[in-house]
């Protein structure tokens, strides 16, 4: 195995070709591990600190990727930690070749045991609970003599999904089907309302200025989330989502007012809801955002997709409308 350290984000240009090859040949790849997501999260919220690791098998192909970056934690630790962690990337993961697991872990374990990479801890966050990187790498750095640390962060609540809405509402608490068809009836009867998606580049730019400020609007927390460089963030991401043809930007209508919106990516046959946001003075008694994310459900069912992910968080709301907890979790490394 050939391992190579990029420090700066011409590496990200350099493996581009190959990232999402070897991405299609992952024994695990969420989408946030796409060069398209990992590159525009550095070029707008990465720091000067790259620890971009590419494994080479001996015949020159890329068979293992780890984005890392370097922090410096509370302790005044030295900690190596993947690109997109932590706050809008939901599940990370290292990108391993499905045929050279074993060198691959081991290789990326040798060069983290080089004296030329300097690191107290390796934090691997958000990994998905089917990742190999929680058990097999972990073991392997037992093995080591290095101690490791897995434990669950959070959970993403998934959704399952049927071939048709009827079956969906059959498969959910009787109380929430009520609640969903009351809803839909009361917005539909007392309002004009409508819903719809901007899934390309036409009105996007609007699209998102809109999102933000419902997304502002939703509570005092949300609102301080908007930095600049997190709208410029959003903004690229979606622009490149749009352009690939996996962005789903939801709006309702009432009467002619935007009331709510969600975002979401539609990818590999699934819905991943990525964030909301909702006008909490108007139409409240309507329940806007209720109503879109039923919308949103019967959208996705309507396309196809098998799976309606709402990602992290263990929000009421969610296994309400009949989604099922999926653990993600964290990987600590420390060496000796």
């Amino acid at each position: 195995m050939q391992t190579t350290i990029y420090t700066d984000a011409s590496g990200f240009e350099t493996l581009a070709r190959e990232w999402d090859d070897l991405l299609e040949r992952a024994v695990n790849a969420p989408f946030f591990m796409r060069y398209s997501y990992q590159s525009v999260w550095w070029r707008c919220l990465g720091n000067d600190d790259l620890v971009l690791i590419a494994i080479r098998s001996d015949e020159g192909r890329l068979v293992g990727l780890a984005p890392l970056f370097g922090e410096t934690t509370g302790e005044g630790q030295r900690q190596l930690t993947f690109v997109g962690c932590v706050d809008v990337s939901d599940y990370l993961d290292l990108l391993v070749d499905a045929d050279h697991i074993e060198a691959v872990h081991s290789a990326l374990l040798d060069c983290l045991a080089d004296a030329s990479v300097a690191w107290d801890k390796l934090y691997l966050c958000s990994l998905p609970h089917n990742s190999i990187t929680a058990t097999q790498l972990a073991e392997t750095a037992r093995r080591r003599g290095w101690t490791t640390e897995v434990r669950q962060q959070d959970v993403c609540p998934v959704i399952t999904l049927p071939q048709d809405w009827d079956t969906y509402l059959a498969g959910i608490d009787k109380k929430q089907r009520h609640e969903i068809r009351r809803k839909i009836r009361k917005i539909e009867r007392e309002a004009e309302s409508h819903w719809y998606v901007v899934d390309s580049t036409e009105g996007l730019e609007e699209a998102m200025e809109t999102f933000i400020a419902l997304h502002q609007k939703s509570t005092k927390d949300k609102e301080d989330f908007w930095s600049e460089p997190m709208i410029n963030f959003f903004k690229a991401l979606c622009q490149v989502l749009a352009e690939y043809g996996w962005l789903k930007l939801y709006f309702i209508e009432v009467d002619g007012i935007k009331a709510a919106t969600m975002l979401c990516f539609d990818y590999n046959n699934e819905f991943l809801l990525y964030n909301s946001g909702y006008d909490p003075e108007q139409f409240a008694n309507l329940s806007p955002g209720n109503v879109l994310t039923s919308y949103t459900i019967q959208h996705a069912i309507e396309l196809g997709r098998d799976r309606y992910d709402f990602l992290r968080g263990d929000e009421t709301y969610k296994f309400r409308f009949g989604a099922e907890a999926e653990p993600v979790y964290d990987l600590e490394i420390l060496r000796h």
